[in-house]
């Protein structure tokens, strides 16, 4: 049985960390599903564009009663642009805007650097193929695969002063001030019932970056792995109404940022997250929500890293997307 996709297929915007360099997880109402932080192996439809946003937000523990300078949140909302360029080839803008808060209402907020990013698509059918303009269910259950690769441009501001003209701390700038660059692969796998296998690797790299100040500073880079099963918990087709729920594992690797040319202290580790959520999909529209846990730390500072990933009480993460 044939059955185009084309115009059904959605996506939404997954994965972005450290410093803000996102990734993209795809579906639609028929085939795979699509978990919230795991990039999935789908690539747009050819001419269609895709519109987003995500909200990521980040609750920190905090170790003292006084208003002492702890972060308390952060708020990463991320906006983006996609167009299928072909069936196989996909290019994304994203515009990051942050707003980062510290429990003694110091907050910086700001649009953080543009981000570019290409997908090739590929399918294995006998031996490894670009990915086809239509599919049928039986060919939705051959394996998937994604190549990205996404760079930044410093657009942001990376040289922000407090009151007294101080530079403020790099970890609180809304720019890196040099461009960033990452690679990465995903794969896909949906067993032609209610469940998808999804995994993706990436790795992120920093350019040095010299502050007005004189401080020369390379944030360290980051190794992303994730793994996801996502599973079809309730659909209603003549409507075209799906809903997923997904678990996902998140490990991330940061290492550690350099000053001057010296490894800086209280940066840097590992950290293994544990994200559950919900998806709706209706025709054209997608909508998913998360809580995304530290559920396992090996932080290089473990007593100093107050405000790093792995000292948030929770992340909550949102995304809404539509195809048109």
């Amino acid at each position: 049985m044939k059955k185009v996709l084309g115009g059904s297929l959605l996506a939404c915007a997954a994965a972005w960390g450290h410093h803000g360099v996102p990734s993209i997880s795809l579906t639609g109402v028929d085939g795979p599903g699509a978990p919230l932080e795991t990039t999935s192996s789908s690539t747009l439809p050819e001419g269609s564009f895709l519109g987003y946003l995500k909200l990521d937000h980040a609750k920190y523990k905090t170790y003292t009663s006084a208003r002492d300078g702890e972060m308390d949140r952060t708020d990463y909302w991320l906006y983006g642009l996609g167009y299928g360029a072909t069936p196989y080839l996909s290019a994304y803008v994203f515009m990051p805007y942050y707003t980062k808060a510290l429990d003694d209402s110091t907050m910086v907020s700001g649009f953080h650097d543009v981000n570019f990013q290409v997908v090739l698509g590929l399918v294995y059918d006998e031996g490894f193929k670009l990915a086809r303009k239509n599919e049928s269910l039986d060919d939705m259950e051959d394996w998937h695969f994604t190549i990205f690769a996404n760079g930044t441009l410093p657009t942001g501001n990376s040289e922000r002063k407090d009151a007294g003209g101080a530079l403020i701390d790099p970890g609180m700038q809304t720019g890196f001030g040099e461009p960033s660059l990452m690679v990465g692969a995903s794969m896909t796998k949906w067993f032609g019932n209610a469940f998808t296998f999804v995994g993706d690797c990436s790795y992120n790299t920093f350019f040095e970056h010299t502050y007005d100040d004189g401080t020369k500073l390379r944030f360290g880079d980051e190794i992303r792995v994730n793994g996801a099963v996502t599973a079809r918990v309730y659909e209603v087709p003549k409507s075209r109404l799906r809903v997923d729920a997904s678990l996902e594992a998140n490990y991330l690797y940061l290492g550690r940022d350099e000053e001057d040319g010296v490894g800086a202290e209280a940066t840097g580790g590992s950290i293994l997250y544990t994200t559950p959520s919900l998806r709706v999909t209706y025709k054209t529209i997608s909508a998913a929500m998360g809580v995304k846990l530290p559920t396992a730390t090996d932080l290089n500072e473990e007593d100093l890293q107050q405000g790093s990933e792995g000292k948030e009480r929770y992340r909550f993460i949102f995304t809404f997307s539509t195809l048109f």
